[in-house]
């Protein structure tokens, strides 16, 4: 093993021979320095020695990062921890790993509320319903951009304003300025983005990559929770006076689809989205039974019952779902490549992205304001329902299970599985206590296809 001193002009210039794979030179000044060359041309900075009998090799690093004094500090340095029975080479992998961390806590403390709550909203895609994550998406959008539907620009939600933070500058007095500014102007809304935000710290602090970042009291802090709006209870809800006019009413809305749509929100009591999104193979009309989705049972959804009136609706709707356009309009979808077939939502829209209805709430509106009624939202029919049905002595978790609550009760919980038929004599008997006092003379034989209700 032949020994050089090394200059800058025997470093830069050893090369490794075209027969070999690598080539070393050796340097006197400092037992076991080398230097080696590669085919490729990169020269690199090693030690070799011996270690309880055994011969080892590390690299130093390459003569561009090391002058020849320095590298010949270091090969000295690990040259001692060899002779003292340490291996270099775990301490050069400790040292990397200590410095990886170091980088890896930087870029840890560096992340942002934005990274943070996309990466929250990624771990529950699977387990959210869409609806539910659409709150999330809307409660931190930047707004500016172009409605999809209607005129001018979005709304910037509740949360944007914390999203270019950092975890860590996520303090409570943060929290507390921001849920004062946003509750000037919607106080609901920032009550549920607070709620939202709340459980959004929580998942932080049980992953390894956020865990300890939002400081202490974020929103547990008394001035926090003094700020959080305290939101007024909805009690928006028709009256047993007030059924037939309302019925009257949107029964003379021109669109169909949103007539029947509206009546079927009273007499299911289902969330707006679950009705919206029903398909015609969730609709049974032998066993008079409707499967919607659930935001409790997220994976299997509730079967509900199909009530006579309803179905009679429902098979006006599949007649007209059914019935193909005139000879003109097929001609013109021919030729624009378009096929005719049925739409699969039962309240379907020509007119929506995907196909179902997506915006009944102006119609409905606009029907309660001519017929003289109070505004009632699309979620106060759902809780008419519930209201109206103690009318008929109704067991109240019969009407839970019927519009998807929760249970609230340890028996309702635990001992009560009510079966569909059950159910359906119930609910039978609230719809026709609703008609009967809407003045609509309904015959169960009108369920049956082609034949409608009438009213006096």
């Amino acid at each position: 093993m032949a020994k050089v001193n090394f200059t800058a002009a025997r470093v830069s210039g050893h090369s490794c021979p075209a027969d070999k794979y690598q080539a070393f030179i050796w340097d006197t000044a400092a037992s076991g320095l080398g230097l080696r060359a590669t085919q490729a041309g990169a020269l690199t900075y090693i030690w070799q020695g011996k270690l309880d009998g055994a011969t080892i090799r590390v690299s130093i690093g390459a003569p561009k990062d090391w002058s020849i004094d320095k590298v010949r500090d270091e090969a000295r340095r690990i040259k001692r921890l060899a002779d003292a029975g340490k291996d270099p080479r775990e301490e050069m992998a400790e040292q990397l790993a200590a410095v990886a961390a170091r980088k890896l806590e930087a870029r840890r403390k560096d992340a942002t509320v934005s990274e943070a709550w996309t990466a929250y909203l990624d771990a529950h895609r699977s387990k959210w319903s869409k609806r539910h994550m659409l709150d999330h998406e809307h409660l931190a959008q930047a707004g500016g951009q172009e409605k999809k539907r209607g005129k001018g620009l979005t709304v910037a939600g509740p949360l944007a304003p914390l999203m270019g933070l950092k975890l860590s500058d996520l303090d409570a007095e943060r929290v507390a300025s921001w849920l004062h500014d946003e509750a000037r102007s919607r106080p609901t809304n920032a009550e549920q983005a607070y709620r939202k935000l709340r459980a959004f710290i929580r998942w932080c602090d049980e992953r390894p990559d956020y865990r300890g970042l939002a400081p202490d009291g974020a929103y547990t802090a008394r001035a926090v929770r003094d700020a959080v709006p305290r939101p007024k209870a909805k009690d928006d809800c028709l009256q047993r006076e007030q059924l037939a006019t309302w019925f009257g009413a949107v029964r003379r809305i021109a669109n169909p689809v949103i007539s029947a749509y509206l009546q079927g929100l009273l007499l299911t009591g289902a969330r707006r989205e679950e009705l919206a999104g029903l398909r015609w193979d969730d609709v049974d009309f032998q066993w008079r039974s409707l499967h919607v989705s659930d935001k409790v049972e997220t994976e299997t959804g509730r079967a509900i019952p199909l009530t006579p009136y309803l179905a009679s609706l429902l098979l006006e709707l599949k007649r007209l779902n059914d019935t193909p356009p005139n000879v003109r309009t097929l001609a013109r979808m021919e030729a624009n490549g378009n096929a005719w077939k049925p739409s699969e939502w039962v309240f379907s829209s020509k007119t929506a992205a995907d196909g179902k209805l997506a915006e009944p709430r102006i119609a409905h509106t606009k029907a309660q304001q001519m017929a003289g009624l109070p505004h009632v939202s699309l979620h106060g029919l759902r809780r008419s329902f519930g209201t109206l049905s103690e009318w008929v002595e109704c067991p109240v978790g019969v009407v839970a299970q019927i519009q998807g609550h929760k249970p609230s009760a340890l028996a309702e919980k635990h001992y009560r599985r009510r079966p569909l038929d059950l159910l359906r004599m119930w609910h039978d008997k609230i719809e026709a206590w609703m008609l009967d006092q809407a003045g609509i003379q309904f015959d169960a034989e009108q369920a049956k296809p082609g034949l409608r209700a009438v009213s006096v």
